[in-house]
């Protein structure tokens, strides 16, 4: 199973993840929930609001992370008071919807990426340094990702009432563009994992590892936090 624990490193609380490696063929994205129930994958909670004064609002989101030799696993499970999905063509302002996020900085030399995904499955995956001149994938790295979404995938506007969704990626190493990950059996990353929804009736903004910053922002890697890939 995955094994989550927290460290506290001087003024800050830092998680950890050991992930485990799946040897069973994955076929597709539907299968991924299936997949990682029968592995006996725990979920992880995205729940710290980390700027409470002017975004209290905390809707219900979990994820658990597994891996196989040519790929990442991701199931996202959300509860919340409504929910959008406006945008429908990869690299568009998926944040803005209801949305989840992996972050993450395989290798130490500054770059990490943004994977960001709304409920219907369109992805929005950028690499660089910081937040800007960031650097997005293009249209055959997009579409290597397979994306299950429970919604189904075409593009609605904002939907007031209290909404359970799930999503589901199979996101192949390769998708980290900048890089050459041949795998990463044994090994640590740096990551995070957000839940957000800026234009939503109620914004939002929670992450798994806690961020310490004055307002939002998740292009922070000082707030990444460890994940292990277990052989």
């Amino acid at each position: 199973m995955v094994a989550s624990k927290s460290l506290s490193l001087s003024h800050k609380t830092v998680n950890q993840m050991k992930i485990r490696q799946i040897k069973s063929i994955v076929s597709g994205a539907s299968d991924v929930p299936a997949v990682l129930d029968a592995a006996g994958i725990p979920f992880e909670k995205i729940a710290n609001v980390d700027w409470p004064d002017k975004y209290p609002y905390k809707p219900d989101a979990v994820f658990r992370i597994a891996y196989t030799k040519t790929s990442l696993l991701i199931h996202y499970m959300v509860t919340e008071d409504s929910i959008r999905a406006r945008y429908g063509d990869d690299n568009g302002h998926v944040w803005t919807d209801s949305c989840v996020e992996f972050f993450c900085q395989p290798k130490d030399d500054g770059i990490y990426y943004n994977l960001e995904t709304n409920c219907i499955g369109t992805v929005l995956l950028g690499a660089g340094t910081s937040r800007h001149g960031r650097e997005l994938a293009n249209i055959e790295t997009l579409g290597a990702i397979q994306r299950w979404a429970s919604l189904g995938r075409r593009p609605f506007e904002e939907r007031v009432n209290r909404v359970s969704w799930q999503l589901a990626l199979i996101v192949p190493l390769a998708s980290f563009f900048k890089h050459r990950i041949r795998s990463i059996e044994g090994k640590t990353i740096q990551a995070n994992v957000y839940k957000c929804g800026d234009e939503l009736q109620k914004p939002h903004y929670l992450s798994w590892n806690k961020i310490d910053l004055p307002k939002p922002d998740f292009h922070c890697p000082q707030y990444f936090a460890p994940m292990e890939f277990q052989p």
